[in-house]
């Protein structure tokens, strides 16, 4: 994925889903929908996430757009009825998701789709759970 936190945990559950299909209420490597695949990356890391985005947004603590570390959350209204789109920021800028055209890939959240849908970020790992993910 190329994130700050190469070969970490996160980063290989992440590799490992790059290019699974794009399925519609999907939970697993036969397809994910956005928050399918935060709910399977968080639970390989130990943690449980509500199943749609919506709830996932009202988790954890809201992050700057600067702030954003590797593992934090990024949402996104894609629909224009508030949160409807779930990644998870790999670093740098990038963030991977369930792309409903391209399947599991990483994207930018400078991207002209992605940066003008973008509502907000929510860091939902304990700094104990953060090292643990990222350095492991």
């Amino acid at each position: 994925t190329g994130s700050v936190m190469a070969d970490s945990k996160m980063d290989s559950v992440i590799d490992r889903t790059i290019g699974v299909t794009y399925k519609t209420g999907g939970t697993t490597k036969n397809g994910f929908d956005c928050s399918g695949f935060t709910r399977h990356v968080f639970s390989k890391l130990g943690m449980t996430l509500p199943r749609q985005s919506g709830s996932q947004y009202k988790m954890g603590t809201a992050v700057s757009k600067s702030q954003i570390r590797s593992g934090d959350l990024v949402f996104f209204n894609t629909f224009g009825k508030g949160v409807s789109h779930v990644g998870v920021s790999v670093g740098n800028g990038k963030f991977a998701h369930a792309s409903s055209s391209r399947g599991v890939i990483v994207s930018s959240l400078a991207e002209s789709y992605d940066g003008k849908r973008y509502v907000g970020a929510k860091r939902v790992m304990s700094t104990a759970k953060y090292q643990a993910a990222a350095y492991n």
